[in-house]
């Protein structure tokens, strides 16, 4: 309502300005004064309103020119300054409208029913109705209205309101799904976890809001600087006015000497790159972390869970016996490891059942602390570990050759003597290396700090680029590395996953939480929430920080140089009190449209890269036996 009716005072004003020009000289002044006092009215109340509490405003010059036109019979320069300035406000007003449509979007995301099962059969409730364990009915095309868990079905969400991904995220049983989002293939069966105000949504709703009215500390410093510039703009007025008796010099001066584009640069770019970053599912905590985040050179960064994909996979297997080939070396060290409940256990059998073999069951085994297993599989002696379980002798050559490549190996034997080698890892994931050079284009400094072995660590560091490594660390290490390179000059990010990472996170300067979707607590308390897991977002967060602190800064230039130039211009005549508001109005244009660039979508198809979004399943459990691990 309040953009509409200033829009439409600036109409009406507008109007009243062209029809003096048509009529005769007497009737036309009036128009002018008509026009004047209808576009400076709203004008005059917020100066008295900011009277009210102290403080001399932007509107209050305005003022007071206006009126002092009008008493020096300048009918039309008192209209012009009150027309243009409030076409002014009504062009900001609908800029700062437009820049914070990503939260808008995100609130009308939000769902108001759910199909819920009553006695298995379907009801519609609205959404204050569920309960915390309801299960919820999400058809082909429906919006899902909780967070939760898939029970059962199978389908594809879109769920680029929460993490920004283009590309629907696919669901199975034990996946998690998020309120806000839609499925757009497939029937899914959700056990309430998180309703209304609990949800991930509403976490990002509530997020975003906060960070969208939190200054940056430049923004703070100019809006000092303006309480004591615009009192000091009426002194130099009064001041001109006394010296040169020129009353219309010293109006003029009051006019061209407002701060309007400087006031609203700072504001309208931060709300807009804030904005820009929470559609592409990236939460900025507000301005202040906006431009700590633009000054960032050093990245500090976890191995596990953060580079890697944080679970050992099978990742090679040899036969050192031409009688055996790669597949059956592989299902004996499977059939043994169905004993165990080992990490290294559960990669070895599912990359045998990858391959499509059938893992069956052990008639007994034995685990060997420190060593290894031992089985019986179809009444062969089958032992997977160290060479100490083997009776003969082998050759470690092959074992050395996949440790020092940051693999764990093991022998695999039959009958005591070895007939393989297989071989197990925690991956890189597929987005890292693409992350680590986009971070490198924009001159920013990659430190590995990890608790792992230095061997794995400088593999994984080696493969992806990384410049400097730390391994072996416990969590205060990792405290010491953030406070050592503070302390040496730069601003350091950091971006871990695990509990160990915490008092890192806390002391660098930016915090960085990767795959916080779902994690309301992720979302409130790190500085940046990349949604998505998606490693190389957070170049992308950290280059439209820059971006959004270069246009602050750029709009802050224009600002200051317009005023000096009609400042100059008014001193060595040629800018009257309308001109020098026209150029001051359309330097706030300027600014409006530069800031409102930041809005252009920007992700990169390297920035989508990477596994998709969606939460694996668990993985299908196993039968147990004798609950064995290795050593």
């Amino acid at each position: 309502m309040r953009k509409w009716t200033t829009w439409r005072t600036t109409g009406v004003a507008g109007a009243l300005i062209i029809l003096s020009f048509l009529a005769p000289s007497g009737v036309g002044d009036a128009l002018m004064i008509a026009a004047a006092i209808v576009a400076g009215w709203q004008i005059a109340l917020s100066a008295l309103q900011a009277l009210r509490v102290r403080m001399i405003s932007i509107d209050l010059l305005v003022v007071v020119a206006a009126t002092g036109a009008l008493f020096i019979h300048n009918y039309w320069e008192a209209a012009a300054v009150t027309f243009l300035f409030a076409l002014g406000k009504a062009l900001e007003r609908t800029t700062m409208s437009r820049t914070r449509r990503a939260l808008s979007d995100l609130v009308e995301s939000a769902p108001e029913t759910a199909t819920v099962l009553r006695g298995g059969e379907p009801v519609t409730r609205a959404l204050w109705e569920l309960r915390v364990g309801d299960t919820v009915l999400v058809r082909n095309g429906e919006q899902i209205p909780v967070d939760g868990r898939v029970l059962s079905g199978r389908g594809g969400v879109d769920e680029s309101s929460i993490t920004g991904e283009s590309l629907p995220a696919e669901k199975a049983p034990e996946a998690q799904v998020y309120a806000g989002t839609w499925l757009r293939s497939g029937v899914l069966q959700v056990e309430a976890l998180a309703i209304g105000s609990d949800s991930t949504l509403a976490s990002i709703i509530h997020r975003v809001e906060e960070a969208q009215d939190d200054k940056a500390k430049t923004q703070t410093f100019l809006e000092r600087f303006s309480r004591w510039y615009t009192p000091g703009v009426i002194v130099a007025a009064l001041l001109v006015g006394a010296i040169t008796r020129d009353i219309e010099l010293a109006l003029t001066l009051l006019v061209i000497a407002c701060p309007g584009a400087l006031v609203i640069s700072i504001p309208v770019s931060i709300v807009a790159g804030i904005g820009r970053a929470a559609k592409d599912g990236v939460l900025i905590k507000g301005g202040e972390y906006l431009e700590t985040a633009a000054r960032v050179d050093t990245v500090v960064v976890d191995k596990t869970g953060t580079l890697t994909n944080g679970r050992p996979v099978l990742t090679d297997v040899v036969s050192l016996d031409p009688a055996l080939s790669s597949d059956e070396i592989l299902l004996l060290a499977a059939r043994a490891e169905t004993a165990s409940e080992h990490p290294l256990a559960e990669a070895i059998i599912a990359g045998a059942r990858e391959r499509g073999l059938a893992v069956a069951l052990v008639d007994s085994a034995e685990n060997i602390t420190g060593k290894g297993i031992i089985a019986t599989v179809d009444g062969a002696r089958v032992s997977v570990g160290s060479a100490a379980l083997l009776t003969e002798a082998a050759d470690g050559g092959q074992l050395q050759r996949f440790h020092q490549e940051g693999k764990t190996a093991m022998f695999v034997g039959l009958q005591g003597r070895a007939v393989g080698v297989i071989a197990v890892a925690d991956t890189v994931r597929s987005d890292a290396a693409a992350a680590i050079a986009a971070l490198h284009e924009r001159g920013i400094r990659v430190v590995m700090a990890t608790g792992d072995a230095q061997r794995v660590a400088h593999s994984v560091a080696t493969s992806l680029g990384i410049d400097e490594v730390r391994a072996e660390l416990l969590p205060e290490d990792k405290l010491a590395i953030v406070a050592e390179l503070q302390a040496a000059g730069h601003t350091v990010a950091m971006i871990g996953d695990g509990v160990n990472d915490t008092p890192a996170l806390a002391a660098s300067d930016i915090g960085v939480a990767m795959g916080a979707a779902g994690s309301p607590a992720a979302i409130e308390t790190a500085d940046i929430a990349l949604m998505a897991d998606r490693l190389p977002r957070l170049a992308y967060a950290l280059g439209l920080a820059r971006r959004t602190v270069t246009t602050m800064r750029v709009n802050i230039a224009i600002a200051l140089v317009t005023v000096a130039l009609l400042v100059a211009g008014v001193i060595l005549g040629g800018v009257t009190m309308s001109l020098g508001m026209l150029v001051h109005e359309g330097s706030v244009l300027l600014v409006l449209l530069i800031a409102m660039a930041l809005l252009r979508p920007t992700l990169t198809d390297s920035q989508h890269a990477g596994p998709a979004s969606a939460d694996p399943a668990r993985p299908a459990s196993r039968p147990r036996s004798t609950a064995l691990q290795h050593g």
